[in-house]
């Protein structure tokens, strides 16, 4: 045979063999743990970031402040987080997913055994703005590791569980604090979750496997500005900022402020039950890790409506006086919630195919700015017009949500048409 002809087809062997992907994938090696480690990482975020939440009645009292005043301690730790996310996600891109979320985490606990401390409330919400800002290093790290180290079919699922951490994280921190509160008083609880963030954040290190796709990038300003430039100029990537920032308006402004509905006339519940309410978190750990689902059977603009409208159901449900109507509200904001953040931030991934983190980050950063500003307007409206001004305020949001997404649809539709002519 001659020598031209058994190279070629050895050349035809080799290019026949199939390329295999070695990112993570259910059900391989080092999924599970990757997925619980991340799963322990969500959870001491959320559990930290909104410990305050649910005590906020409490801290009212003791320092003798509005509930618009006491929001800032919520507001404190969102805002710094936002403002944050973006350079702790150039730090990623330089030193590592893993290094930079071990280092948030440990800064963030250890202030967090120091919050319960503060003498007055400004010391709370200067605390509280530090650990926001140290946490910082964690969301738009973790979605960038799993979009390098996880294949895309998996990637909404993968999100979706370290979002379900998320919930659980919200809700036992919540639940935890408000019976703590109740009968050793606001501080105690504060200091329970913060020896609780502190077990999540060891076993986080411990649990996550190390990088194998991490390519070192930049840390020159340039390249950062010229990254996030190009983000920002994508249509697609800011219409998914806007959303994640206004279903979360409606979360932040819902949940900083039921505490102070449920625990007056006519509910008058103790603080301990105002705690329990917020196991309505579960809901969200369902729907976010089942996101995939909902996208792969309606459509990721589709997934969003369907999110927006279990919402807005939610909010006007929340209006009557009756506890069970009440409860089944929070059901459907959590729900919406969840699955409408899921969606959008697992798109985020999918669409960036360069500066991953900074796209993560800018989502990140809106998410959180959203949250501020639910917080802050939701208590402010609160305290104007009572719970129906909150709801307002939330329908507003949702509304918007579903007008970007009809926005979008749209520019997709005449992107088609341009295609076809």
């Amino acid at each position: 045979m001659p020598a031209s002809t058994e190279a070629s087809m050895t050349m035809g062997a080799v290019s026949a063999v199939p390329v295999v992907d070695s990112r993570m994938a259910p059900g391989g090696p080092g999924y599970r743990r990757m997925s619980f480690a991340l799963f322990l990482a969500g959870v001491a975020t959320f559990a930290l970031l909104y410990s305050t939440q649910a005590l906020l009645p409490l801290i009212s009292g003791d320092f003798g402040v509005a509930a618009s005043d006491a929001s800032w301690t919520v507001a404190a730790a969102t805002g710094g987080l936002a403002l944050f996310v973006l350079p702790m996600s150039a730090l990623s891109e330089r030193y590592g997913r893993r290094t930079v979320m071990t280092g948030s985490l440990a800064v963030a606990v250890i202030v967090g055994l120091l919050v319960p401390l503060a003498p007055s409330l400004p010391v709370l919400v200067a605390l509280r703005a530090l650990q926001g800002a140290a946490l910082a290093g964690l969301p738009a790290s973790a979605t960038a590791y799993l979009a390098e180290e996880v294949r895309p079919k998996a990637l909404v699922t993968a999100i979706g569980l370290f979002v379900a951490g998320n919930s659980v994280g919200g809700m036992s921190g919540r639940v935890i604090t408000g019976w703590v509160a109740q009968e050793w008083g606001w501080r105690v609880a504060l200091g329970v979750i913060g020896a609780i963030a502190v077990g999540c954040a060891v076993a986080f290190r411990l649990l996550l496997p190390a990088p194998k796709h991490f390519v070192a990038g930049s840390l020159k300003p340039r390249v950062l500005v010229r990254t996030v430039r190009a983000h920002l100029s994508n249509p697609l990537m800011c219409r998914l900022y806007a959303i994640g920032a206004l279903f979360m308006t409606v979360f932040g402004g819902v949940y900083t402020v039921i505490g102070y509905r449920l625990t007056e006339a006519p509910f008058d519940l103790p603080q301990g039950v105002v705690g329990s309410i917020f196991l309505v978190y579960l809901v969200g750990t369902v729907s976010a890790s089942t996101a995939g689902r909902l996208v792969g059977r309606l459509g990721r603009r589709g997934a969003l409506y369907a999110a927006g409208a279990t919402t807005a159901a939610g909010l006007v449900l929340s209006l009557a006086d009756s506890l069970v109507l009440v409860l089944l509200g929070l059901v459907l904001i959590t729900g919406g919630f969840f699955a409408g953040h899921a969606c959008a931030s697992s798109a985020v991934s999918k669409t960036a195919t360069e500066g991953r983190a900074q796209a993560s980050a800018l989502y990140q950063s809106a998410y959180y700015i959203g949250s501020s500003v639910g917080s802050t307007v939701g208590a402010l409206a609160f305290h104007a017009g009572g719970w129906a001004g909150t709801v307002g305020v939330g329908l507003l949001a949702v509304l918007g949500v579903v007008t970007i997404t009809v926005l979008g649809t749209r520019a997709a539709r005449a992107q088609q048409r341009l295609l076809a002519a």
